[in-house]
C-alpha cells in the first residue's frame, strides 16, 4: 500500500455498530425546523476566518461536505457579534458587510443542500486574548475584576496594561444590544436562528458561575442575580427574532476555563433555576428551539434537566465512539444528540453512525491551525472506501 493510501485507512472504532433504525434515525420537531433525523453538528473553532472573514472557498466548502445529508442541523462555529466580543484572531465576525456576505454563501449552500444551521453567537470574556485586544484598543473584561482565568492570563493582561474588567451595569446592557443586533443579522442572513453560548467558561458563563462572578450588584451574589445577564439576553434576542429561532447551550458541571468543580453545591441549584426561568417563559409561549447541554464526564448528572426543561434537549460529549450510550439517550423523545471531533474528519458522520462504517481518525493539530490541510481534504466514505 503506497503512502498516500495509508494516509486513507480509517480507524475502526470499537465495535462499529450499525444504528439504521433507532429512534436517532426519526424525525423530530425542533423550533419551527422538522429535522430528518437526530444527529447534529455541534459547533467548532476552526479559525479559518482572517480578519473576522469567513474563507469564502474553505468554509463555505467545509460547511456543504458536512450538511449533504438532507434534514440536518448544522450549528456553526462561535461567531463574534462585536470585536470587544472577541480576541482571538481568525475567528469569525458577524458585524461588518464583507463578514455577512461571506456567512451568506455559507448559509445558502447549507440550504442548496436541503439542512439548516443555526450561528452560534460567542463572547469571550476572560478567556481572551488580553493582548489581541489592547491592540486594538478593546477592554479585557469578565463578571469581576480579578477573576483570572490562568497566572498566564493575568501575567499577559497586566504587561499589555489591559487588566481584567468588571462589566459595569451599562456595559453589560450594550453587550445584550450586540446579541440582538446580531441575532437579527443572522436571520437577515438567512440563518434558522442562532445559538447564545452560555458554556464552557466563556462570559456568559463567567457570570452564571459563582468560582468567577464575585460581584456584589444585580449581576451577582445570588443565583438569580448570577442568571439576571443570561435570561436578559435570551429575553431580547426573543423579542427580536421569536423564541422558535433561538437555542442556548450550557455546560453544567463542566470545568471548562476554570469554571467551579463538581463538589460546588450551588451548581445543581443555579441551573435548575436557569431552566425553571426558560420553562416558565416557554409555558407563556415563548419556548426555546433547544437547551444544548455539555455533558461532563459523569454523563448522567445533567439528566435533572428533564424534570425542570420540558423542552428539546441537545447532548454533546464523546458521543461518537459510545453507539450505545446514544440509542440509550435518545430512548427519551425530547433528545437529541450533537458530534463534534468526529465531524472535522468525517464530513459524511451521518452516514456513517447510520450504516456502521468506520471513521477517520481526526488530527487535534490542524483543528485550528489555519489552511485547508485538516479541514476539507477528507474524502466521505464512498470515496474513501476505494482509495484504501
Amino acid at each position: 500500500m503506497d503512502d498516500s493510501k495509508k494516509a486513507l485507512r480509517p480507524m475502526l472504532v470499537d465495535n462499529p455498530v450499525a444504528l439504521r433504525g433507532t429512534k436517532l434515525f426519526k424525525p423530530i420537531k425542533v423550533g419551527g425546523l422538522v429535522l430528518n433525523h437526530r444527529l447534529v453538528m455541534a459547533p467548532l473553532t476552526r479559525l479559518r476566518a482572517p480578519n473576522g472573514i469567513p474563507h469564502e472557498d474553505w468554509m463555505t466548502t467545509y460547511y456543504d461536505q458536512r450538511s449533504k445529508r438532507t434534514g440536518s442541523l448544522i450549528i456553526t462555529e462561535g461567531s463574534v457579534p462585536q470585536p470587544q466580543f472577541g480576541g482571538l484572531d481568525n475567528a469569525p465576525g458577524l458585524w461588518s458587510p464583507e463578514q455577512r456576505r461571506a456567512w451568506t454563501k455559507v448559509i445558502r449552500r447549507i440550504h442548496g443542500n436541503g439542512s439548516y444551521v443555526f450561528i452560534q453567537l460567542w463572547s469571550m470574556g476572560s478567556q481572551a486574548d488580553p493582548l489581541i485586544l489592547a491592540k486594538d484598543g478593546l477592554p479585557y473584561v469578565s463578571a469581576t475584576d480579578e477573576t483570572y482565568v490562568s497566572e498566564e492570563l493575568k501575567e499577559k493582561a497586566l504587561k499589555a496594561g489591559n487588566p481584567q474588567h468588571g462589566l459595569t451595569q451599562r456595559e453589560i446592557q450594550e453587550y445584550v444590544s450586540g446579541f440582538v443586533e446580531a441575532s437579527q443579522r443572522c436571520i437577515e442572513m438567512g440563518a434558522d436562528g442562532v445559538e447564545i453560548h452560555a458554556a464552557n467558561g466563556y462570559l456568559l458563563n463567567q457570570f452564571l458561575d459563582p468560582s468567577s462572578n464575585k460581584r456584589v450588584d444585580t449581576y451577582g451574589g445570588s443565583i438569580e442575580n448570577r442568571s439576571r445577564f443570561l435570561l436578559q439576553v435570551v429575553d431580547a434576542v426573543v423579542d427580536r427574532v421569536g423564541s422558535s429561532k433561538v437555542g442556548i447551550r450550557i455546560s453544567p458541571f463542566c470545568n471548562f476555563g476554570s469554571m467551579s468543580e463538581l463538589d460546588i453545591p450551588t451548581l445543581s441549584s443555579q441551573y435548575t433555576h436557569l431552566l425553571g426561568q426558560l420553562e416558565e417563559r416557554a409555558r407563556s409561549g415563548r419556548r426555546l428551539a433547544y437547551v444544548h447541554i455539555v455533558d461532563p464526564h459523569q454523563r448522567n448528572l445533567n439528566d435533572f434537566v428533564y424534570t425542570v426543561w420540558k423542552g428539546i434537549v441537545i447532548r454533546a460529549g464523546g458521543l461518537a465512539t459510545r453507539p450505545q450510550v446514544g440509542v440509550k439517550l435518545v430512548e427519551n423523545d425530547r433528545t437529541i444528540l450533537s458530534y463534534g471531533r468526529y465531524f472535522t474528519s468525517n464530513p459524511d458522520l451521518v452516514d456513517r453512525i447510520e450504516n456502521g462504517w468506520p471513521f477517520t481518525p481526526y488530527d487535534p493539530d490542524t483543528f485550528t491551525s489555519g489552511g485547508s490541510g485538516g479541514y476539507i481534504d477528507y474524502p466521505p466514505w464512498e470515496l474513501q472506501k476505494t482509495l484504501i
